[in-house]
C-alpha cells in the first residue's frame, strides 16, 4: 500500500512537470498590443499551489505602478483548499519581478503616452516557476474592434473553405 506522503509526493512532482497557461483572452481584443515583458511575481506557497492547479483568473486585471515598484492588481487566485490559517485572499496585489531598465522605460511610456500595462498571460516554465507576461497596450477604439472581428470572421470563412476542399 502506498503511503499517504509518497502519494503526495508524486503528485506534487507531477503538478511541477505540469506547465499552466492561462491567458487573457481579452486583453487581444480591447487593447493593442505594442511590446511584451515576462516578470516573476512575488506569491505565498498557497498561491502558487493554486497556479499550479490552473486555478487562477487575469482578464479583469492590470499592472500599476507604486513608487518604483510595478503591482498586478486584481488579479483572481482562488483559495487553496487544503491551505489551513496561512491561506492567501484572492484577490490582492501582487509585486512583479523585472529590471531596473525595464521598469523604468515601462513607468517613461505609461506615464508620456498614457499606455497602460495588462497581463496577457500567467504560466509557469520548465523550473515550475510562475511567471506574468504583461503586454505595454493601447486601447483600441470601437471601430478597431469591428475590423479585428471581421478579420475573424473572415478567417473562420477561409478555414471552413479550405476544410471543405
Amino acid at each position: 500500500m502506498i503511503s499517504l506522503k509518497f502519494f503526495f509526493f508524486i503528485l506534487h512532482l507531477h503538478t511541477m512537470l505540469k506547465t499552466v497557461n492561462i491567458l487573457n483572452k481579452r486583453a487581444r481584443f480591447d487593447y493593442e498590443i505594442i511590446d511584451t515583458y515576462t516578470a516573476g511575481i512575488v506569491l505565498a506557497g498557497t498561491e502558487i499551489k493554486s497556479i499550479r492547479l490552473g486555478k487562477a483568473n487575469i482578464t479583469e486585471s492590470f499592472c500599476e505602478f507604486s513608487g518604483d515598484e510595478l503591482f498586478a492588481i486584481n488579479t483572481y487566485i482562488e483559495e487553496y483548499t487544503f491551505g489551513n490559517q496561512f491561506n492567501h485572499k484572492s484577490r490582492s496585489e501582487r509585486k512583479l519581478l523585472l529590471n531596473k531598465k525595464e521598469l523604468k522605460s515601462l513607468q517613461k511610456s505609461v506615464q508620456a503616452k498614457g499606455l497602460t500595462i495588462i497581463p496577457l498571460k500567467l504560466f509557469t516554465n520548465e523550473k515550475g516557476l510562475a511567471k506574468l507576461q504583461i503586454g505595454l497596450c493601447k486601447g483600441k477604439k470601437n471601430y478597431d474592434k469591428r475590423e479585428s472581428l471581421k478579420e475573424q470572421d473572415t478567417k473562420r470563412d477561409l478555414d471552413r473553405i479550405k476544410k471543405a476542399f
